[in-house]
């Protein structure tokens, strides 16, 4: 088993410098991320955005019920719009240029999410369809005996 290093709060890091509490670290933020994929899952009860760069590292998400949508309004595609309206306001100083769309389940958030993204000024070079699809599926219960 390896070593674990505890560090307590107010206490001196390895190299001398203090860790004083309440002090908050500093967040590092990504610049320039001209290309990314958006991975849009939309279900009957909701809607969720991710934003990655290419290499899958999250930069930003966003979804119906973070904006306050309640019950069956989540899953509408005018959620579906602000989803990713309110996520392009929040990453528009990244330059984000082109994405890779991946769009995954049935909902009815999928198309308008889609064309929102296309009206914000970003160029979609792919769309891709990744809902899953059984092959041959559950087995289905036994017949009913009377």
């Amino acid at each position: 088993m390896g070593k674990r290093r505890v560090i307590k709060i107010g206490s001196k890091d390895k190299d001398g410098s203090k860790n004083a509490p309440g002090k908050a670290l500093k967040k590092t933020r990504r610049k320039n991320v001209a290309k990314g994929k958006m991975h849009i899952k939309s279900t009957y009860n909701n809607t969720i955005v991710t934003l990655t760069d290419l290499s899958g590292g999250l930069i930003a998400w966003s979804s119906a019920g973070l904006l306050g949508f309640k019950g069956a309004k989540k899953a509408t595609p005018y959620a579906a719009t602000n989803i990713v309206n309110s996520l392009f306001e929040r990453v528009k100083k990244i330059g984000l240029k082109e994405v890779d769309v991946y769009v995954k389940g049935i909902g009815s958030g999928r198309e308008s999410a889609v064309r929102a993204i296309a009206s914000n000024g970003i160029n979609i070079v792919s769309i891709t369809d990744t809902t899953p699809i059984p092959h041959n599926g559950c087995r289905p219960p036994k017949p009913r005996r009377m």
